[in-house]
Order: structure tokens, then sequence, then C-alpha cells
């Protein structure tokens, strides 16, 4: 699972993207115009943006060569009509990771995503293992000495993330950003709620030694 910003201006083609990455448990938030997008992309945590070359106010080329000189990582698959050699230069110079030319099928969208999310600084492309517990993200499954851990989908994307961060401490406050879409009526009382039921399900006999709570600082997955 993945938190994905989706920058697109066209209605009908948000729907169809929204809903097959859905269907692959990403979280999908999206913006209509360059301005929003780069408000969005200062101020939150995502894995990836999808971002359309034509968009109002800024062009996606625009907000990529911005975002990129004040320093953003994030990795950006950009979307266009353009064809041209000359024009997919232009957009990977800008700072692109990817380029899409529509239209194109939602498979093929699903593919390059998953191409750039397993390059070393987000791979997300195989079963996470840490002590007994595996997660598979590709199946939507948990295991834990080898029985299956039923889990709600915000309980498997919390675990997800602390999987890929383990023995990094994380506030309250960070685990919202990253794992609960900004525009949700979620708060840290949520967080706290979820990391409680995760510990139950997942290590019922001694939940507290699973993700350790660091008095004053937040939360931390043990690896051991």
């Amino acid at each position: 699972m993945s938190k994905i910003l989706l920058v697109e201006d066209d209605d009908d083609l948000i729907g169809r993207i929204v809903q097959w990455l859905g269907f692959e448990h990403h979280t999908v938030e999206t913006v209509k115009d360059g301005d929003d997008a780069l408000d969005r992309m200062r101020f939150y945590d995502y894995d990836i943006v999808i971002l359309d070359w034509g968009l109002p106010k800024l062009s996606g080329l625009e907000v990529c060569r911005t975002y990129r000189s004040s320093g953003g990582k994030t990795p950006i698959l950009m979307l266009t009509g353009k064809n041209e050699v000359l024009e997919k230069e232009a957009g990977l110079d800008s700072g692109a990771d990817d380029y899409l030319t529509k239209p194109f099928h939602l498979k093929e969208l699903s593919a390059r995503i998953r191409a750039i999310l397993r390059r070393p600084y987000t791979f997300t492309g195989t079963v996470l293992q840490v002590g007994k517990i595996r997660l598979d993200p590709a199946n939507h499954r948990v295991t834990r000495d080898e029985m299956e851990v039923q889990l709600h989908p915000k309980e498997f994307s919390l675990l997800e993330f602390f999987m890929r961060h383990p023995n990094e401490v994380f506030s309250p406050e960070a685990l919202l950003s990253r794992v609960w879409s900004s525009e949700s009526e979620a708060s840290v009382d949520t967080v706290y709620t979820t990391i409680k039921t995760l510990r139950r399900k997942i290590s019922p006999e001694a939940p507290t030694s699973f993700i350790s709570n660091i008095p004053k600082l937040g939360y931390r997955l043990e690896s051991s």
C-alpha cells in the first residue's frame, strides 16, 4: 500500500485511476491544479506523485521543476498527451522519474508505479518480514508464526509502514501524515486507537513488546 497524490484535471480519468488504484490498496488523494499540487507536495508526505503535464495555473513541468529545485525527493510519474521526444526529454530533465503518454492502459500505470517504488528509496515490491511477522502487500495478507491475522485496511497500512521502517521512532502526528489521507477526519486519537487494536491482534500475549511506546517521542516497531 502506498500513499499517492494524483494531480489531474480530467474528472473522468481521475475517477478511473482512483478506483483502479483503490483496488490495489493504495490511498489516493487528488488535486486539479498546479498551485494546489505544490502546496500538497511541500506540506504532506507521499510515496509517489502522479502529475499531469497540462494543468491550470501551473503546468506539471513547472510544478516538477519548482518542487525539485526546493529539494523535494518524492518520486514523480508524469502523465501527458505529448509524444515528441524533445517534450519527453523536457519532462524527465525537469525532475520526473518516469513518463507515461496518454492514452494509457491502467495496467501499465500500475506497472510504472511498481517500478518506481522498487527503487532503493521506497522499495515496496516483496513480502516484508520482521521477526515472526510476514506481510504480503500484493495479496494483502499478514501472518504471524504462519497463522493468518485478519486486519482492517488502516491496521494493515499502519503495520506495513512500521515494517518498512523498523526500529525508527514516529510521533503520532507523523504517522497520521504518512498513513492517513490528509482529507480524512482522522486525528491523533485515531492513531492511538489503531495502534492499540493492531498490538492486540498481532501480539495478544505481549502487545506492548511489538510496537514500543517511546515516552515523549512516539512509537517504534521492534525488529527483534
